[in-house]
């Protein structure tokens, strides 16, 4: 496959760019979101080497990616919003698209979206397509108080696929009522479970934790976008310590995805027949051999805790749809919230934890900061310009959305190569009819544990969260600590609880666990 013989509608990223600012530094702007994402897509088009203006009236769909501040009812929004935030960009680089969507939530939505509008190209109903997204949250909070604090809200008129907050099966009061309301304790459970799996000590997967990570604080610390740019070491970063505490064991601070970040970036797609016509150069433009999009099954439901087994699906499919193994990646990115997300994706693929040649291009979530949806945005416009200086090579990027829920992967080059659909669906519905786990909703008696956490607050009080199976009857339970029960945080905080039976009784406010029938009793008096 030559520049010259491939299909006018191939499609091509042809654009990246990215934007930063970090408070307390020179040129800080106090940026808005939209003005952040705005920034990365004017770096974008002039990526393109091509006349601006002419780019962005060609530009005929944006879609954004979801702020934090909107991926949920109810969230804060201190200094306001775009009323329609992929136009509000739009204009700001004076685009006029006839379609703007707004992607559902999941750190997935950038890959995913560069997936979508790629097959979108290729079918000929779009010529030129842009994906932004960006976060403000560390201008937020730092100005949410001040009395010469920004307005950042406007109304912005014209249509909009809004396509909801998509949580549907990543989060449930069910969940919620059993202290399962943030990602820390979600992705701590995954965690204890592999190293139950892998018969590790707390100390040999902490330091395992560490030994992964490390790396990555060397490359953040190279890269004028990261929100922490600081080299760290692997036992500094799984110490505890008054700035690095315990957030969720195993996990501590500086492990777990960094939210305070001013970030944008953005992602240029064009068929061949727009970059030409529009002027883009041939060696600006990098492919998309390969890709997939699946979703593992709810938390609750899968039969093993410690993996997800859909995410390496996705990426062994895409993988091959690009028609090369993970030994020919010369760059990788994996989405890096907390350690499973990595982990999970090399156990499955055979990656070791120091492959030379990195497991991300960024500097990953904790270090390079976790820009909410969007982080993989950053990934995907680093890997094409790796890319680009080795012509010919491969890359891939690996996004991650909700409980390890949704997987997005796309395999890159400067290889001409035609599209190719993927096998996603046929896939998605081996996933789906995977046996579920049988639940008990009510849980009561004595019961095993198959994994747990246990959340610290700033304050230092602790919660436990227990899933665990009846020895009645074999049935999952999801259960958590009484308050002030020292005794059972005790047994969840040393040696190896995985395997431990414990004692489990419904209430109207859920189930609770202790270390025995008779503890219960004692906390709970019949």
């Amino acid at each position: 496959m030559t520049f010259h013989d491939i299909d006018p509608r191939t499609p091509v990223i042809v654009g990246v760019g990215q934007s930063s600012e970090r408070i307390g530094e020179p040129g800080y702007r106090r940026l808005s979101p939209v003005e952040l994402a705005a920034a990365a897509v004017r770096e974008a088009i002039a990526d393109t080497c091509a006349e601006a203006a002419a780019v962005a009236a060609a530009v005929d769909t944006v879609a954004g990616v979801r702020q934090f501040e909107i991926s949920g009812p109810g969230a804060p929004v201190p200094l306001g919003r775009s009323t329609n935030y992929p136009r509000s960009v739009a204009a700001r680089v004076g685009a006029d698209p006839g379609r703007a969507i707004l992607e559902v939530v999941g750190g997935q939505g950038p890959q995913h979206l560069v997936n979508e509008l790629a097959a979108t190209i290729a079918a000929g109903s779009s010529q030129t397509a842009l994906v932004f997204g960006s976060e403000a949250i560390s201008t937020v909070r730092h100005l949410a108080g001040a009395e010469d604090r920004p307005d950042f809200g406007e109304t912005v008129e014209g249509d909009l696929e809004d396509r909801g907050y998509g949580l549907e099966g990543l989060f449930s009061p069910f969940q919620a009522a059993h202290g399962l309301r943030g990602a820390p304790s979600q992705y701590a459970l995954f965690d204890n479970a592999r190293r139950a799996r892998l018969k590790q000590t707390r100390e040999e997967y902490a330091a395992g934790m560490g030994a992964l990570f490390a790396p990555f604080t060397k490359v953040a610390a190279a890269n004028p976008h990261a929100a922490a740019p600081i080299e760290r070491s692997a036992e500094e970063l799984v110490t505890p310590t008054e700035k690095n505490r315990l957030v969720a064991e195993p996990y501590t601070r500086y492990v777990v995805a960094r939210e305070k970040v001013n970030q944008g970036a953005a992602v240029l797609l064009m068929s061949v027949a727009a970059a030409r016509r529009l002027g883009v150069p041939a060696e600006k433009w990098v492919f998309l051999h390969g890709h997939a999009d699946l979703r593992e099954r709810d938390l609750l439901d899968r039969g093993d805790l410690g993996t997800s087994p859909a995410a390496v699906m996705a990426a062994r499919h895409a993988l091959d749809l690009a028609g090369i193994g993970a030994e020919d990646l010369a760059a990788i990115d994996l989405y890096s919230c907390f350690p499973i997300a990595v982990s999970n994706v090399c156990d499955g693929l055979g990656l070791a934890a120091d492959d030379p040649r990195g497991l991300t291009v960024t500097g990953g979530l904790p270090f390079f900061g976790g820009a909410g949806n969007n982080y993989s945005t950053h990934a995907i416009a680093e890997i094409v310009q790796r890319l680009r200086a080795r012509p010919g090579s491969y890359g891939m990027v690996g996004a991650n959305g909700g409980s390890l829920s949704k997987y997005s992967v796309g395999v890159y080059s400067t290889t001409p190569t035609e599209w190719r659909p993927d096998g996603s669906a046929a896939l998605q519905a081996e996933i789906d009819a995977w046996p579920a786990v049988e639940q008990a909703v009510r849980a009561d008696g004595w019961g095993t544990i198959e994994t747990y956490t246990v959340k610290h607050g700033r304050g230092g009080d602790r919660t436990g969260i227990v899933i665990g199976r009846l020895e009645a009857d074999g049935r999952r339970f999801l259960a958590m600590t009484a308050e002030g029960d020292e005794e059972t945080l005790g047994l969840l905080g040393v040696g190896e609880p995985v395997g431990h039976r414990v004692y489990v009784r419904s209430f109207g406010a859920g189930n609770r666990v202790t270390t025995d029938d008779t503890r219960m009793d004692e906390l709970f008096p019949l």
